[in-house]
């Protein structure tokens, strides 16, 4: 990248429905903020726009749901989200909102454009609706069967499992989502963006313009989508939370989220140029800028087909250069779940893990779902921190600083002559910027993120080869010139990791003193020197901690109470038995009794033999409860015996009773228990 060039780089906006967790981070932020810093350390000039999507029925859903209004959903959300990028050091130029008001302006004019220009058709067509609810069952309001793969979970507008969009009339089954009543058909009006009218610049843009450099994810879906036909899209939706339509016609609708939401872009950036003083039309309409849209491949079709559609039906705006979709990240092998509490939250790893946001953007980006949907463990979490951050690139950091301080009291020495190995090394350094930037320009950051770890690798390498701990008791001079070439690596260090691990590249520029002599990307690899002889650095200090088992295993419980609180609320409840008589019923002997004994069945698991107080007599009953208590625990327990149920052998073992059980909302087995006040035995139980 050798002339500066103008970007304008955006990234999805999320649903103000709920907080970030590492699916959002892998899939599009933490490549977008790597993507960005790079950009501006190489000289560019870049627009970084974001903002919340607050238009969308998960929105409405969650409201109605927690019985507040939607506005007071996204104001919630929309400062917890802000305030977890900022926290987690996502740079952003500007973060905004859909709910602005410079955002319904942008988003009602550009429809207005499209609308005076004749782009749209307007039908009156059937809508699934919903008598019970009142209302027409837009996008995310209805559920059913994907006519494509035969998910019984898609959606209105998409279906997650196959990444397929669609209309809600597609659905097989349809089912409504907030009364579960089968919709009925009912005549609506809506303005259509006729995608078909776009088909030929569609595939001459994409399938002949951006084959070779789109991701194949990402191309192979745009194809599959355009090779089966494109057909004209609703702009509208019959809803009372959102854009309202502009034009006649339009009372009691609005526009629909998938068109307003992109418009955020536009919206975003205008907002940050009038703060800015700038003019906001070159980053959208000079095609000296490149756009580039960082989303999940959930979005693709969005950015790829209906966005572009938009922008090409308006006229005047530039298209995407790039769209490097992202697949999805998976948790401990289960997909991430928001209903199901099935995340790590951004919010909560902050809290959690203090100063450590550069551990979760180095893993994530190690990890990074760019070609296939990949899993985040909490233990490869620890083991990328521990053996590659602590053991590697913090750990040839504090040998270089501890033994500068030791050696020339913080004092970078003057070198000697440079033997070959010291030459190799350093060139080796500078050719660094140019092997990173080749993987970021080509959103392989993945393969940046390992190419910025094998300089740590250099260094250490060169570090353990020198031995300048030994060499200093036999030769000062070349001891000298061993440890200017090891800061060297660490200035490059400091420069070259700021993009993946920015606090880091902070504190290491701080130790180093460099915070305004800082070399730049361009500077790494053309400068012969980066530290100068004579430059005072500071004292060591740990860039990374070793995280302990303990900490990963309250985050694997953490999970574990989700997943058994997701499975008690989800769990069905059996239908009732066959109706019995109440003579039927008297026939049962409930009593209370008393476990005076227990110890466990020999050779198997889930018994316990007790003996039980009744009240009546002491009687033998074998229980399948020892996965659930200890024998210990449980003597002296009263509990409820049935006891008038017939003598079962069980491994040879005679049992005389039944004690009665069932499952908390956590599906832990508990006693039925009579009162926690101490009960006579032989009570019964009516």
């Amino acid at each position: 990248m050798n002339t500066p060039k103008r970007y304008t780089v955006t990234t999805a906006l999320p649903y103000t429905n709920g907080p970030i967790h590492i699916g959002h981070l892998a899939g599009v932020y933490v490549p977008a903020d790597i993507y960005v810093r790079y950009l501006r350390l190489t000289g560019n000039d870049v627009a970084f726009i974001g903002g919340s999507d607050e238009h969308g029925v998960p929105i409405t859903i969650k409201a109605k749901n927690e019985g507040v209004t939607p506005q007071d959903i996204v104001d919630k959300y929309h400062a917890i989200i802000k305030k977890s990028f900022e926290d987690f050091g996502i740079t952003y130029d500007n973060y905004s909102r859909t709910s602005a008001p410079i955002h319904h302006e942008t988003a009602s004019d550009f429809f207005k454009t499209l609308y005076d220009k004749g782009e749209f058709i307007e039908e009156s067509t059937e809508q699934l609706y919903d008598a019970e609810a009142n209302q027409f069952l837009a996008d995310r309001f209805v559920v059913g069967t994907c006519p494509k793969c035969g998910n019984e979970e898609s959606y209105g507008d998409q279906c997650e499992a196959c990444g397929t969009s669609h209309n809600a009339t597609d659905l097989i089954n349809p089912k409504s989502a907030l009364t579960g009543n089968t919709p009925t058909l009912k005549e609506t009006k809506h303005w259509f963006l006729p995608l078909d009218k776009h088909e030929a610049f569609l595939k001459e843009w994409i399938l002949e313009g951006h084959k070779k450099d789109w991701k194949p994810n990402v191309y192979g879906q745009v194809k599959s989508w355009i090779d089966d036909g494109l057909r004209p899209r609703a702009v509208t939706r019959d809803l009372d939370w959102g854009i309202p339509v502009p034009v006649e016609g339009g009372e009691g609708k609005v526009l629909y989220v998938w068109f307003d939401a992109p418009i955020g872009y536009i919206s975003s950036t205008k907002e940050w140029a009038d703060r800015e003083g700038k003019d906001w039309k070159p980053y959208w309409k000079d095609k000296d800028t490149k756009l580039v849209h960082f989303i999940g491949k959930d979005n693709i079709v969005f950015h790829c087909i209906i966005f572009p559609a938009m922008l090409k039906a308006e006229g005047s705006y530039i298209m995407p250069d790039n769209v490097p979709a992202n697949e999805f990240l998976n948790l401990e092998g289960n997909k991430l779940s928001t209903s199901k509490n099935w995340a790590v939250w951004l919010p909560e790893y902050l809290e959690e893990f203090p100063g450590q946001q550069d551990v979760l953007r180095y893993v994530l980006t190690a990890n990074a779902p760019e070609t296939k949907d990949n899993d985040f463990t909490w233990k490869d979490f620890q083991a990328r921190n521990n053996n590659e951050l602590v053991a590697i690139f913090g750990n040839f950091i504090n040998r270089v600083v501890v033994l500068t301080n030791k050696y020339y009291e913080g004092i970078v020495p003057t070198p000697n002559s440079l033997e070959i190995v010291d030459e190799e090394t350093l060139a080796a350094v500078k050719a660094y910027p140019d092997v990173i930037s080749s993987s970021i320009e080509r959103y392989r950051f993945r393969e940046a993120g390992q190419e910025l770890m094998n300089l740590a690798r250099l260094g250490n390498k060169y570090l353990a080869d020198a031995e300048p701990w030994k060499v200093i008791k036999v030769d000062e001079e070349r001891t000298k010139t061993i440890m200017y070439v090891a800061l060297q690596i660490a200035s490059a260090l400091a420069t070259l990791s700021e993009p993946f691990l920015p606090f880091t590249s902070e504190k290491l520029k701080n130790i180093l003193n460099l915070n305004e002599d800082a070399a730049n990307w361009n500077e790494v690899k053309t400068k012969d020197v980066l530290l100068s002889a004579g430059h005072k650095i500071g004292k060591a200090e740990l860039l990374f901690s070793k995280i302990e088992d303990e900490t990963i295993q309250k985050q694997l419980d953490k999970l574990e109470a989700s997943k058994k609180a997701n499975e008690a609320a989800n769990k069905a409840v059996e239908p009732q038995k066959a109706t019995i008589t109440f003579d039927d019923f008297t026939k049962l002997d409930l009593r209370v009794g008393t476990i005076i004994e227990a110890e466990k069945m020999p050779k198997a698991k889930k018994l316990l033999v007790l003996k039980v107080d009744t009240g009546i007599d002491v009687r033998t009953i074998v229980s399948g409860i020892a996965e659930s208590f200890k024998p210990e625990d449980i003597i002296g327990k009263q509990v409820t015996v049935l006891v008038n149920l017939a003598p079962r052998a069980l491994r040879g073992v005679e049992s005389e009773g039944m004690i009665l059980m069932t499952e908390n909302a956590e599906g832990k087995l508990v006693f039925v228990n009579p009162d926690e006040a101490k009960i006579p035995n032989g009570l019964t139980v009516s």
